[in-house]
């Protein structure tokens, strides 16, 4: 004997209204959140990037004493560069200038006795105008006195 049977159901495809909203609405609070965090990172990449070119700076101020000093205990004949002041540091970069013209070093005359160190800084033009006003960012380098 044959039952009647009840045809089956068959199971729903797609999402429900209620569950795309939600998903649209965790969507849009996740991007509230970081979009604010990842929108402005060119402060950031301005004083990293100022970082890196007073570090430079620092490091070849470094280099150029330890030459001298090489150079005045007999152990090496390395080329030696005179520094009396802090714009004579970025004469000491490889190509001899500071990268983009957006950055400047006061030339700023320090201490006469060789060997003494002395803190500088460089400044960053951030609105690109050329003026490198109190605005501007700037980072301290240390720089060597150095004389033949």
């Amino acid at each position: 004997m044959k039952m009647n049977t009840i045809p089956s159901v068959k199971g729903q495809a797609g999402f429900t209204l209620i569950e795309l909203v939600a998903v649209i609405v965790i969507l849009g609070i996740l991007s509230a959140t970081a979009l604010p965090r990842f929108v402005d990172l060119s402060d950031s990449a301005e004083q990293s990037a100022l970082q890196g070119v007073a570090g430079a700076l620092s490091s070849a101020a470094a280099l150029n004493h330890a030459n001298n000093l090489a150079k005045d205990a007999g152990l090496s004949t390395a080329t030696v560069t005179d520094v009396n002041s802090c714009g004579d540091v970025v004469g000491l970069l490889e190509g001899g200038a500071l990268p983009n013209g957006k950055y400047n070093v006061a030339d700023t005359a320090i201490s006469t006795a060789e060997g003494t160190s002395a803190a500088c800084s460089v400044v960053y033009d951030s609105n690109g105008d050329g003026s490198f006003t109190g605005a501007d960012i700037n980072a301290a380098f240390t720089a060597y006195v150095v004389t033949n």
